[in-house]
């Protein structure tokens, strides 16, 4: 629980040369603010198109005429239908459905009379065009939501004109413009070409929508693309095809900062289905091209026998060396001495002599892999100085960018087409494979496809950050809280920052929220890379202070209930300028949960109770785990409650989803995976040292949501913090063993 800012969170925007791009630039307080257009700015961002309605919200590209429409703005409307184009990739989060339903709603659009379509990428047209940091619905929310209250006036204006009457005696509803007095309606495909040319609305004069009007959003609506997908229709990267298109394959050094010293590519070249095998010798950047051997052959299988053929002498010199085992026992030395200060306020050592009871515990998380389902892959073809990419980013813009900079062309020579991502969690937002697919490319001549295997991806992944963290605190005779400590050891890849979620801000729990804390935070170095995963830094950072706000509340014989609830006291908005975790929403919902899953009530033999809640991506989420303890450590998870405020739900088919998946997710991560290292490798090659969880092993899941007012949330992470420390208290509850590792296979436990 805590008011970290974005920077704090971790990187959610990388930038074309790699290094990360903090969406904390937005607003530092944690919250992205949209801000208010004027007449001149809406003006500007407003296309109109001759023969139909096109509008967006950034400048248009000027169109010849009718018979060239293109879809560049979000909404076009002409004699054959509606048109909403979605602008962000899709990566399993549902913004493909979300973000054109926001439009519809304004619009007073049936949704049943919309098409909807991927746009192009264009950000001088839409604006930022990613995925990442839970933010397509909250930075779209207001931009999207005037593009469809704009076109609905405009449609209004063009049936008063047509009908010779005010248009405030007319109405819309199910893609009609309709006039109650006489009865008469005429549909938006019928008023296009009359609305194209109708008066633009002074952005001031816009009536959104109260929440008690919405007749779409909130209510369960099934994806866009599920027809597609249950058809096996070719939608992800992975699908891509094109005439002469041949396969690649490209082997790096197993320890990151390795070169090419020697391969056998003449051997390799001489293999059935093989076209070439060459060396890159990278561009200096790890977050774009790495050196490494690269396959292009007839078809996947021949390209992979080749790799698994190549036989490469790597110079390491330059290599990462780093080691788990050496890092922990680092990190146990280092946390008995005092590290650079993060927070410190109140009096701290005060608080400890003077405190009733004192608890104290070593919390370790291991690095863990994004595991998309779909390996990373790119088609790419360079042809007469420019270059087109076919690939499941989300960070299209980006890549765009660094693919340009690798083969030497203008951004403006390059097009990339966006593909739905086969999961993405992080990992997509960084563009390594389309840069190596883009260097292959122009080094082969015809368009290519490239294609990691599961083992590259084991091996190249940018991991969620380890970490270990020394808790101390204390507690009064009346059991209140009175002193914390976190003495946090992390990581850094450059030794003056830490890594991409491995770092703690000063609104880390329970800075403000108890008198006396003092955050420590140490880093060693570290030279694996390190990235964004699904929800940043809260990930882990929740694990502890939950699990160990629960220890002290059992060390103080109190209800751990009643001590989260004492913690947030009085409801009050926190963070600069107001932008934070707001006290009363957090103990809202963590009372929702608690009363959703019965807190308190009899339980049987074996059986535990365990809460926790966490402020993440604007996010108030609280769950409450119930779960029983075998004999043989096995942990079965009957169920969990999950409540949450995040704002106005847009698809709640698509909320309730997002909410179970990071159940589901947070579960699988906590349960058993990790990734180690020693000599700068990777010791998990595959899922049989990766084992994620199995269907069987799935809780039930209920999902409450409160009806808030507030500007809305996005969905894709908040709910995943919570998760784990509420099953690790609900262990302890039911077992009395206090987990403080994760995964807690580390332990000794099991999912029954």
């Amino acid at each position: 629980m805590t008011a970290l800012n974005y920077a704090d969170i971790g990187d959610v925007v990388p930038t074309v040369t790699g290094e990360p791009a903090m969406a904390s630039d937005a607003n530092a307080s944690g919250d992205l603010r949209i801000g208010k257009l004027d007449r001149r700015q809406f003006l500007k961002l407003t296309g109109l198109v001759g023969g139909g309605l096109m509008l967006s919200f950034t400048t248009p590209r000027a169109l010849a005429n009718a018979a060239a429409l293109q879809p560049n703005g979000y909404i076009k409307i002409d004699a054959t239908g509606i048109l909403i184009y979605a602008k962000n990739p899709e990566i399993g989060q549902g913004v493909k459905t979300s973000l054109p339903m926001i439009v519809a709603e304004e619009l007073d659009a049936a949704w049943e009379d919309v098409e909807v379509v991927q746009s192009s990428i264009d950000q001088s047209l839409y604006g930022a065009q990613f995925a990442g940091g839970s933010m397509s619905i909250p930075m779209n929310w207001d931009s999207l939501r005037r593009s469809g209250a704009a076109a609905r006036a405009m449609l209004l204006e063009a049936g008063a004109k047509r009908w010779g009457v005010e248009p405030s005696s007319l109405s819309t509803r199910d893609s009609h413009v309709v006039h109650a007095a006489s009865g008469r309606k005429l549909a938006y495909t019928e008023l296009a070409a009359e609305a194209a040319v109708a008066t633009v609305p002074d952005p001031r004069s816009l009536t959104l929508k109260k929440r008690d009007q919405f007749r779409l959003l909130g209510k369960r609506i099934t994806g866009v693309d599920n027809d597609a997908l249950v058809r096996g229709e070719p939608l992800f990267g992975i699908d891509q095809s094109l005439p002469g298109m041949k396969y690649a394959v490209y082997q790096k050094c197993p320890a990151i900062g390795g070169k090419v010293a020697s391969a056998n590519l003449d051997a390799v070249k001489a293999m059935p289905g093989v076209r070439d095998a060459f060396v890159l010798e990278g561009n200096g950047n790890a977050g774009e091209l790495l050196p490494g051997v690269a396959i292009v052959a007839d078809n996947t299988f021949s390209a992979i026998q080749a790799k698994r053929a190549l036989k490469v002498e790597w110079d390491e010199s330059d290599a990462s060396k780093d080691s788990w085992s050496d890092a922990k026992a680092e990190a146990e030395r280092l946390r008995k001495e005092s590290g650079p200060e993060v927070v410190n306020t109140g009096d701290v050592d005060g608080a400890f002599a003077s405190s009733a009871r004192q608890a104290s515990g070593f919390y370790t998380y291991h690095f863990v892999s994004h595991a998309t389902l779909e390996p990373q892959n790119c088609t790419a073809w360079f042809k007469d100085g420019a270059l087109e990419l076919w690939a499941p980013t989300q960070t299209p813009a980006q890549g765009i960018g660094s693919a340009a900079k690798v083969v030497g062309i203008s951004p403006s020579k390059v097009t990339l087409h966006q593909l739905r991502c086969g999961g993405g969690f992080g990992r997509r937002l960084y563009n390594d494979f389309t840069t190596e697919a883009a260097a292959i490319a122009k080094r082969a001549g015809v368009p290519i496809k490239l294609q990691w295997t599961r083992e590259d991806d084991m091996a190249y992944d940018l991991y969620r950050a380890g970490g270990f963290h020394q808790m101390d605190g204390s507690v009064d005779d009346n059991g209140r809280i009175t002193g914390w400590r976190d003495r946090f050891v992390t990581f850094t890849n450059d030794g003056r920052r830490p890594v991409s979620g491995g770092s703690l801000g000063p609104g880390v729990f329970p800075a403000g929220l108890v008198d006396n804390v003092r955050v420590e935070q140490t880093a060693l170095p570290w030279k694996n890379r390190c990235a964004a995963w699904r929800a940043p830094g809260s990930n882990v950072f929740g694990f502890v202070v939950q699990s160990f706000l629960d220890e002290l509340a059992h060390a103080a014989g109190r209800d751990s209930l009643e001590v989260l609830l004492e913690v947030l006291g009085e409801p009050r908005q926190m963070g600069r300028r107001g932008g934070g975790m707001h006290t009363g929403r957090a103990a809202g919902v963590v009372e929702l949960a608690a009363r959703e899953a019965g807190w308190g009530r009899e339980l049987p033999d074996g059986h535990g109770m365990g809460v926790a809640f966490y402020y993440s991506h604007a996010g108030h989420i609280a769950e409450v785990a119930e779960v029983s303890v075998g004999d043989q450590k096995q942990v079965k998870v009957h169920k969990v409650t999950v409540a949450a405020d995040v704002g106005p739900i847009v698809n709640l088919s698509g909320a309730e989803n997002q909410m179970q998946g990071s159940v589901v997710d947070g579960l699988s991560t906590m349960t058993s995976l990790s990734v180690t290292f020693e000599n700068g490798r990777v010791q998990q090659s595959n899922f049989d040292r990766y084992p994620m969880l199995r269907m069987p092993s799935t809780p039930e899941v209920a999902v409450h949501f409160v009806d808030s007012d507030y500007p809305p949330t996005g969905l894709g992470e908040p709910a995943l913090p919570p998760l784990a420390p509420a099953i690790c208290n609900a262990i302890f509850a039911a077992s009395g063993h206090r987990i403080r590792t994760l995964p807690i296979s580390e332990e000794g436990f099991s999912l029954a």
